[in-house]
């Protein structure tokens, strides 16, 4: 059985993964012309997607590649005394399992996994999808498969095939995210430096592997200006605008922006469809069920919806009329969780007055400085996100006995 799966950041190389573990062909697409190499930005990895990292092999290399960030420094608009944080303590009393890692480490590792058993094409984006599996490439010729698979973010090229327009599945949160790769003049080595303010936060952070550091913006808007995701320049002016006068150091940061090698601005948007398949295509990740980048965990329920998208068709022996509902159902209660996590974690991370400024940081001084039973405790009734990825309980789909073993 052949599947496509467009898209070759986390989610679909982890399906590809595991689809070629029970027995499935599968040809990967990506638009990029290779696999990113620049770091990109941290994310999280909870529990579950911690879990099918050990299943895969590559949760070593995983814990290997953490940023190592451990403390926090947060300095707050017109407050002269900064508030020192042990992020080591928060992230133990947050999750029973957690690592931060960099997106694009994250992606090579799972490209790494699965690459020698499965068929990739760099430089190449589908065009065209048929009811009967035909799909059209904008470079190669027609080929024929029988599912397809969009893995291909937020803004998928295969959901706006298959359902139509992004703006009738997406929902503006009310804030932007901005992330750029700067020079570690600070010499940043596991340490986290904040500047919160009402509506806004910046931060700049190092990962103790690279050379350079990247700058973290968060800002509000009530409403969502018009900027395509592709217009860089105007992304920049928005950033500046939504930052100017914050701190000199952020200025500094903006300073890099027209220097920089990596760059990375979105709105904080939810993807709520009612279905995420139709016909021979589903959605996974971003693609479908996006919780809102930065503050809804979306790469490890992009990580577990590929694990469990490619359970459920080995379940069904391929057959997606069944596969295809049995995997909507078993990730609708983590995707609905995590969609109201991010809404909650968005409030306390860019707080809308100055009470929540002084709240953000005293709470999590509070929460580092308790005990680990009671800052766990405190952080599960403070936040949902703890609560809903920690929650989370994944079926086992074992691999076909005759498929690649893991490396």
């Amino acid at each position: 059985m052949r599947i496509l799966v467009s898209g070759a950041g986390v989610a679909g190389p982890v399906l590809a993964y595991w689809l070629t573990r029970h027995g499935f062909s599968v040809t990967v697409v990506e638009r990029a012309p290779s696999p990113r190499r620049t770091g990109g930005h941290a994310v999280d990895l909870f529990r579950p997607a911690m879990d099918v990292s050990e299943k895969m092999g590559v949760l070593p290399l995983v814990e290997e590649r953490a940023t190592g960030t451990r403390r926090m420094t947060v300095h707050r608009e017109r407050v002269r005394r900064p508030v020192r944080v042990d992020l080591s303590r928060i992230f133990g009393a947050a999750s029973d399992r957690h690592v931060e890692i960099m997106r694009d480490d994250l992606s090579e590792i799972y490209y790494d996994a699965a690459r020698d058993d499965v068929e990739y094409r760099f430089d190449e984006s589908v065009t065209g999808i048929s009811p009967d599996g035909e799909v059209r490439f904008e470079h190669g010729a027609p080929r024929r498969f029988d599912l397809v698979v969009g893995a291909d973010g937020l803004h998928s090229n295969v959901r706006r095939l298959a359902f139509g327009d992004e703006s009738r599945y997406s929902t503006f949160t009310g804030a932007y995210l901005g992330v750029l790769a700067l020079p570690n003049a600070s010499g940043l080595d596991g340490e986290l430096h904040m500047h919160v303010g009402v509506g806004r936060t910046a931060g700049m952070y190092g990962a103790r592997h690279l050379d350079d550091a990247r700058a973290l913006f968060l800002f509000r808007s009530e409403h969502e200006p018009a900027c395509h995701h592709h217009d860089v320049p105007r992304q920049k002016q928005l950033l500046r605008r939504a930052f100017d006068g914050l701190h000199p150091d952020v200025d500094g940061w903006l300073d890099e922006l027209d220097r920089t090698p990596a760059f990375y601005f979105d709105s904080i948007t939810q993807l709520r469809m009612d279905s995420w398949s139709r016909g021979r295509v589903t959605l996974v990740g971003d693609a479908g069920y996006c919780p809102g980048p930065a503050v809804g965990g979306s790469t490890s329920v992009a990580v577990v919806g590929a694990y469990v998208l490619a359970g459920e068709l080995a379940r069904a022996g391929g057959d997606h009329e069944r596969a295809f509902p049995a995997y909507e159902r078993a990730m609708a209660e983590y995707v609905h969780g995590s969609r109201a996590a991010a809404l909650s974690a968005a409030r306390t991370l860019i707080p809308t007055s100055r009470l929540g400024v002084h709240g953000l940081a005293q709470g999590a001084r509070l929460v580092a400085a308790l005990p680990a039973g009671p800052g766990r405790a405190l952080l599960r009734v403070a936040t949902r996100t703890a609560r809903v990825h920690d929650s989370v309980t994944v079926d086992d789909y074992p691999p076909s006995p005759t498929a690649p073993r893991a490396r």
